[in-house]
C-alpha cells in the first residue's frame, strides 16, 4: 500500500506513527519533499473520484492510501484493512483541512 501525505499534516503524521507501533512498513510519499511527488499526487487527485468532495470543499485529501490494485480510499481504516490490520484508535482522526 502506498501512502500520500505529508510530515505537515496531523493525520498523516499519526498514520505514521500507528504504523511504526505496530512495526508495520509502508511506502510513504512525501508530497512536500519535491515536485515529483507533489506532482503523482495532484494527478491522482485529479483523477480519482474519491477526491471530488474534497476537491469542492478545497480541502487536500491527505492522506491518501492507495492499494496495489488501483483502488484509492482516503479512509485510513478501511487501508488497514486491506493488509489484515485492525481500525485505528477512535482518538485517531484526520486533519480536518487535509481530510
Amino acid at each position: 500500500m502506498k501512502v500520500y501525505g505529508s510530515e505537515i499534516c496531523s493525520g498523516c503524521r499519526e498514520f505514521k506513527a500507528l504504523m511504526a507501533r505496530r512495526g508495520l512498513e509502508l511506502e510513504f510519499v512525501e508530497i512536500t519533499e519535491n515536485v515529483a511527488n507533489l506532482r503523482a499526487f495532484l494527478a491522482l487527485r485529479d483523477r480519482e473520484e474519491v477526491f471530488a468532495p474534497i476537491r469542492a470543499e478545497g480541502r487536500i485529501g491527505i492522506p491518501a492510501f492507495v492499494r496495489e490494485d488501483g483502488t484509492v480510499t482516503l479512509d485510513a481504516d478501511e487501508a488497514l484493512s486491506w493488509i489484515g490490520q485492525p481500525p485505528m484508535e477512535p482518538a485517531q482522526e484526520g486533519c480536518a483541512s487535509c481530510g
